[in-house]
């Protein structure tokens, strides 16, 4: 499969290594600042970018005719927009706000654990998340997407499971659901050790969806 990426920093190399060992090929490198090609050589694109610039390189992707695959969080106000452009053309277009299998784990632990602490008034809820000092949006996708799960099973409202950001040198990403009280303490967390996970997740999205129908995907798809 030759793919193209959008965004050559860590997240860019860190899919590039692991593409050649899944006998993948990078035939394009768009980082920032480069010109755009007149055409995208690739059977899929992978965007991992800044919430600036996601929604126009999703958008150039489609109308291309490639299908592309969005690590990028940030940038979902215009979510609808860009889905509704992807169905217009025709387009296959996968999305998520965390790749890592073992996230996407966590959230269906974190919908469960929602379901069971519905009702019970006598905990507290909040979430935490931690990551490395160049992430441009707090809070993160993925935190926002834990209180949006609790807040779907009719556990919280939104303004009463407060999500707290941190920035530390070089962490990859932690994030963690605490329910409080005064008897006890329930704690989910998920803690990446590399990018590599994140990787390997975008990368089978783009197996995914080089061969996929036309359409907006997400992780729950290949899981």
């Amino acid at each position: 499969m030759n793919i193209a990426l959008i965004g050559y920093g860590k997240m860019g190399h860190a899919i590039e290594a692991l593409a050649a060992e899944r006998g993948h090929k990078v035939t394009a490198r768009i980082d920032r600042d480069d010109p755009w090609p007149a055409k995208i050589e690739a059977d899929v694109a992978i965007e991992f970018t800044t919430p600036q610039t996601a929604t126009a390189n999703l958008l150039r992707c489609l109308e291309g005719g490639v299908p592309v695959v969005c690590g990028t969080t940030g940038w979902y106000a215009d979510y609808e927009r860009v889905a509704g452009e992807c169905k217009a053309q025709g387009g296959r277009l996968f999305t998520a706000t965390n790749f890592s299998i073992g996230m996407n784990i966590m959230f269906a632990l974190n919908r469960r654990l929602a379901e069971l602490m519905k009702g019970r008034t006598d905990y507290t809820v909040g979430i935490s998340e931690t990551h490395h000092i160049h992430k441009l949006d707090a809070p993160s996708g993925t935190a926002i997407t834990l209180q949006e799960q609790i807040v779907e099973c009719g556990a919280r409202k939104a303004e009463d499971v407060p999500i707290a950001s941190y920035r530390e040198g070089e962490v990859p990403g932690t994030h963690t659901v605490v329910y409080d009280s005064e008897i006890d303490t329930l704690t989910l967390t998920h803690e990446a050790h590399s990018r590599k996970g994140l990787a390997l997740g975008a990368l089978l999205a783009a197996e995914f969806l080089a061969s996929a129908q036309p359409g907006v995907y997400t992780m729950k798809d290949i899981l």
